[in-house]
């Protein structure tokens, strides 16, 4: 910002008033010049105020799941459901969750029937985002190595906000069997790998594993080491109980 001159005031008659403009980029000051009969000033000119655009609509996108019940077939779901592809792409898209027989589906299963989309204002959008980002404030607020020890520690005190249950050493100890610490792994070489949805990350999820179980707050990438421990440990929680209860592959 450029410094002020400084400049002799040429002598005046006691009734003139001069106006003096103070500051740059705003509304001008108006500085009196004290005459005979006394001091005025110069009312400030009011900005005038800039028209209000309404927010713009966002577009939203979730999943849709179901609960089986008893009697349920992958075909009544997906007749039910509309699902696109009929059960077998139903099936591809819950594969880890069911197993590799798709005529045995047992009740309390979560599966993934489809996506649904939503219109939301940008108001809403930025106070949703808000209060997703006060839901995980405290992990968010701690520093976290940017290692395993780190991603570790990080997705805990995530999951002990969500209430999704598991140890240290469940996870480190699951993370090292299925990946060796390497969170970029991928395995091309399994049935999950020949169906089209090969295994990825730290613990090794599916991508429709990984979508399904997901955990607000954190990224929808799958190799992103804190999502996808997460993402492994609420899958694991639902199907086994806890991490900590998996001792082989899941």
């Amino acid at each position: 910002m450029a410094a002020r001159g400084k400049h002799r005031r040429p002598r005046m008659n006691t009734l003139t008033r001069g106006i003096v403009a103070a500051g740059t980029g705003g509304a001008a000051l108006a500085l009196p010049i004290v005459g005979a009969t006394g001091a005025h000033a110069a009312q400030p000119t009011q900005a005038a105020q800039a028209p209000q655009v309404a927010p713009a609509a966002v577009p939203q996108v979730s999943l849709v799941t179901y609960k089986v019940v008893s009697g349920d077939t992958l075909t009544k779901i997906a007749k039910k459901h509309s699902t696109s592809g009929g059960w077998q792409n139903l099936y591809k898209a819950n594969r880890a969750v069911i197993g590799d027989d798709p005529a045995v589906i047992r009740p309390g299963l979560k599966l993934t029937v489809g996506t649904k989309n939503a219109q939301t204002s940008a108001k809403t959008a930025t106070a949703t985002k808000a209060s997703t980002a006060s839901a995980v404030t405290p992990a968010a607020a701690k520093t976290y190595t940017n290692d395993l020890d780190g991603w570790i520690r990080e997705s805990l005190d995530i999951m002990a906000q969500q209430g999704i249950p598991g140890s240290y050493d469940g996870i480190y100890r699951n993370v090292m069997r299925e990946s060796s610490g390497n969170p970029q792994a991928m395995n091309n070489w399994d049935s999950n790998a020949a169906a089209g949805t090969p295994s990825k990350g730290l613990l090794q999820t599916i991508d429709p594993t990984f979508n399904a179980y997901h955990v607000a707050g954190t990224s929808m990438d799958p190799f992103d080491p804190v999502a996808n421990i997460t993402a492994a440990c609420n899958y694991a929680a639902a199907r086994y109980g806890s991490i900590d209860n998996v001792f082989g592959a899941y």
